[in-house]
């Protein structure tokens, strides 16, 4: 499948962290102000970002030893022989583990596996083969190593030996590990902070233009992706009242030159290889369609961050997590990076229900790396709209990141918990390897995980462009019973994006870990709750574990709420599923819902208690009809300016 117009799901960026200035749009003041705040913004972003690369750095040697000294435990009983396929198979699930050396120094025993990099390159070998040998060295002396940080081909490499604790005549291991995923949340995190244009015009071959005006718009800045919509310049989405024969098609194809059309439920996408969008506008119309509509792009909306060791997080912004033991996992980055599950309570709640195997929860996304051994368990078998032939495997990391949070297994000794014990994880593939997928795939998913009975669909995406087409699959699910959770996106504007602004779906945006508003986040009439969002600790493809930021990221901790509200009670339809987590959210900011937090911060334990006790309707209609009414008019004066 072509590479859709992409709707900015881009990811929700790392919080700046202080609360964003409201000004007038007048005077020159105001203006001094807005470039003064915008340069500090900035600032602050470089800052984060490097901060995020270098905590990403420490996570990967964290994780690294970790899985050698949970292998060592084991490996000291084999013979050489099992020994050997032990090794190799620990290289193989650990892709970023390039080259393991066993070493035992009573026996002279030493295995290895992998390669050492660039053999044909003397001068980087020498250089490997020394920190190797020092590591060697450590080892024999039951002390772990650590060689300095190396750029090998451009890649970031470490040594590290790790000996095995405790024994009478040391032995251990000695590793190489690529840190590539250093850079890949580098390249990541500069895209979701608004640091650079994205997405690039010449690349997806689309347009982008203001959502208001629909006037041509320069992405030069990354501040510019703002009330930016983008869509594919030869394409456009079509609603015929009645559908058309196999002859009006066929006349329809060779009247437009069409190379390609895709059809989903009643809806079809054309694409001219002679027409522009515009002038497929104006030929459609005499069919009186019900729409017609740009095809557009939608992104994912999160910022990536590795999280590191604690002591190395800014004390201002990081304080350490609160002593509860109450129903605490075993896993092992639950206690020094998962502070965001016992702000939420979710140890509390999960004293009520842990999560029911009856009630699926689709992360709607980039994919999830279905051999990852924190998620492999929980993961049913999904579906990739980008290519039906082809598994739901994430190649960007965003959607393995959001299941993770959902419901990464949980008292494994093994990363980290998620917020869901038994809810099974249905990956639906509807963006591909750039973070960006159509208004088509997007659909398409969204249609798929509801035929197959999920329960809750995570959408942590979007753009700000109100679709018709995305809508009609949203009502789909919504009309199914379906709870729909999207991100309301990462460019700190109070701009309807889409679908959170849709009012069939509950809304979520971010906030830091005191508490306070994410400064990347955005906000608005049409936020329901906010849920921690920055430097949210999770798993990332290839056995490895990342921590990134973003509403992206809170959005699935509502999500799996929503699961765990339908596991303990399952009779509640959606609409009351969206009351409780309301009715039940720590009012934060002004008094009652504001734009800023919406209702508040979700809490697991007072959620669940409302769910359980639950039997009939909840009474908040007047809420759920002022949201469908401020939707409407604020759509109605969108499309009213669109005309002046």
């Amino acid at each position: 499948m072509r590479k859709g117009t992409v709707i900015g799901l881009t990811a929700l960026g790392i919080a700046v962290l202080a609360v964003p200035l409201l000004w007038n749009s007048t005077g020159p003041s105001n203006k001094q102000a807005k470039v003064h705040t915008a340069s500090a913004e900035r600032i602050s972003k470089q800052h984060i970002l490097q901060q995020d690369v270098n905590i990403t750095r420490q996570l990967s040697q964290h994780d690294a030893m970790n899985d050698i000294q949970t292998g060592l435990a084991e490996w000291s009983t084999l013979s050489a022989q099992q020994l050997t396929s032990k090794i190799r198979s620990f290289v193989d699930a650990h892709p970023h583990v390039e080259y393991v050396y066993w070493i035992n120094k009573s026996n002279k025993q030493a295995i290895s596996s992998g390669s050492i990099p660039h053999k044909d390159k003397p001068e980087v070998y020498k250089k490997l083969t020394t920190y190797i040998r020092a590591g060697e060295r450590h080892v024999s002396l039951g002390k772990e190593y650590h060689s300095p940080n190396l750029q090998i081909n451009g890649k970031q490499h470490v040594v590290i030996g790790i000996p095995k604790s405790g024994a009478a005549s040391p032995f251990g291991v000695v590793a190489i590990v690529n840190q590539q995923v250093v850079e890949n949340i580098r390249n990541h995190q500069l895209r979701n902070l608004r640091m650079v244009p994205y997405p690039r015009e010449h690349k997806y071959q689309v347009k982008s233009v203001d959502t208001n005006s629909m006037k041509d718009i320069a992405v030069k800045d990354g501040e510019d992706n703002q009330r930016t919509s983008h869509y594919y310049k030869d394409e456009l989405v079509v609603r015929f009242r009645t559908p058309p024969t196999e002859e009006q098609l066929n006349q329809i194809k060779q009247d437009i030159s069409c190379t390609h059309v895709r059809k989903s439920g009643y809806t079809y996408i054309f694409k001219s290889k002679a027409m522009g969008m515009e002038e497929l506008k104006q030929y459609f119309s005499q069919y009186d369609p019900m729409y017609t509509e740009p095809h557009y792009l939608y992104m994912t909306n999160d910022i990536k961050r590795p999280d590191g060791t604690p002591t190395s997080l800014n004390a201002r912004t990081f304080r350490p997590m609160a002593d509860n033991t109450s129903n605490e996992p075993n896993d092992v980055f639950y206690k020094p990076y998962q502070w965001n599950l016992p702000l939420i309570k979710a140890n509390e709640g999960w004293s009520l229900t842990k999560g029911s195997g009856d009630v699926t929860i689709a992360v709607v996304d980039t994919g999830v790396d279905t051999k990852h051994l924190d998620l492999k368990s929980k993961l049913l078998k999904g579906y990739n709209v980008i290519d039906p032939n082809t598994m739901p495997n994430d190649d960007v990391g965003h959607g393995t990141h959001v299941a993770g949070i959902i419901g990464a297994e949980v008292n494994n000794h093994e990363g980290i918990a998620g917020m869901t014990w038994n809810n099974p994880i249905l990956p639906v593939k509807v963006l591909d390897s750039t973070g960006a997928g159509t208004s088509y795939s997007v659909a398409e998913g969204i249609i798929w995980a509801t035929d197959q009975g999920a329960k809750v669909i995570n959408l942590s995406l979007g753009n700000y462009a109100d679709g018709a087409f995305l809508h009609d699959a949203v009502k789909y699910a919504y009309d199914k019973d379906v709870v729909l959770v999207a991100a309301t996106g990462n460019d700190n504007t109070s701009q309807p994006g889409f679908p959170a602004a849709y009012p069939e779906v509950f809304a979520v945006s971010a906030t830091n870990q005191d508490n306070t508003k994410a400064s990347y986040s955005n906000y608005g009439n049409y936020v329901d709750v906010v849920a921690p969002g920055t430097s949210i600790a999770s798993t990332y493809p290839d056995n490895q574990y990342a921590a990134l930021s973003g509403t992206s990221m809170a959005g699935p901790h509502v999500s799996a709420l929503a699961g765990l509200i339908r596991s303990i009670n399952p009779s509640l339809r959606n609409t009351e599923v969206y009351d409780i987590m309301r009715q039940s959210a720590a009012d934060l900011g002004s008094g009652g819902k504001d734009n800023y937090f919406g209702y508040g911060a979700i809490d697991v334990e007072r959620a669940l208690s409302m769910a359980s006790q639950r039997q009939s309707s909840l009474s908040m209609y007047p809420q759920n009809v002022d949201r469908k009414l401020s939707s409407m008019v604020s759509r109605f004066l969108n499309k009213l300016g669109s005309h002046r």
